[in-house]
């Protein structure tokens, strides 16, 4: 998994056609509204208006989600976070959570629930953790 990135958008919720549209744009890279579109009007169940791909385009802007420039009369947009990053950003804030419940008793109870499968993932987690807190010593 990526490390946390340095930029962090300003408002991490996201709905479901902001998701939807943001993987098209990490799939892509650039995108105008034209690109969007048609990629969602490729399905023939679908139907959205083009105002519509602009106003979440623009909302995903706002949100800190991606960067929108302006070459001659079309305007583009391109992600500000891969779709990596935004994964480690979205771990992050669960774990910030999950944490914050501040009752070791409740982390511990949860901890005990954990199945062999999870309890290796967190040996990783660990060994991943270790590697990185040698690091910063050695960097100190």
């Amino acid at each position: 998994m990526a490390a946390l990135p340095n930029y962090r958008p300003k408002q991490l919720s996201l709905g479901p056609l902001e998701r939807e549209i943001l993987q098209i744009v990490w799939e892509k890279g650039t995108v105008t509204v034209k690109d969007v579109l048609d990629r969602i009007l490729s399905d023939p169940e679908r139907e959205l208006a083009y105002t519509s791909v602009t106003t979440v385009l623009r909302r995903l802007t706002q949100k800190g989600w991606l960067a929108c420039n302006k070459e001659e009369r079309a305007f583009t947009w391109r992600p500000l976070v891969t779709a990596e990053q935004a994964l480690a950003l979205a771990a992050y804030e669960h774990l910030q959570k999950f944490l914050s419940v501040g009752n070791p008793d409740v982390v511990a109870s949860f901890a005990d629930s954990l199945d062999t499968a999870s309890l290796e993932q967190l040996r990783a987690i660990a060994d991943r953790l270790a590697h990185v807190r040698r690091q910063r010593q050695q960097e100190e």
